[in-house]
């Protein structure tokens, strides 16, 4: 009887546990949310532009020789960026290259 109330207790300790953290990191992603907004307009405000990340001429290359899958790959590697992100971003920068984005290519 003692071991069950133990493991009763244990289990809603964690249960606990695990909502309290989950609602601390909701509201500190909302606050680091809010902070990005507000740096962007402080940037936008006195013109200053994000340097590129080192490696784009990669990316670039690539996207010439129409290997948009592995362009999207080194995206990834440089920025760190999901695979949606860097899909976007490669589409964007093929489109203004002149590329035909929305064309599957096999690497």
């Amino acid at each position: 009887m003692n071991t069950v109330f133990l493991l009763v207790v244990l289990v809603a300790t964690a249960g606990w546990i695990t909502s309290t953290v989950t609602l601390r990191v909701q509201g500190l992603q909302l606050k680091a949310d809010r902070m990005e907004r507000r740096l962007a307009l402080v940037l936008d405000h006195f013109g200053i532009e994000e340097p590129e990340p080192a490696g784009m001429d990669e990316v670039r290359a690539l996207i010439r020789e129409d290997r948009l899958i592995s362009a999207v790959k080194v995206y990834r590697r440089i920025t760190g960026a999901g695979l949606a992100e860097a899909k976007l971003a490669v589409d964007e920068l093929a489109a203004a290259a002149g590329r035909a984005a929305d064309r599957p290519r096999s690497d």
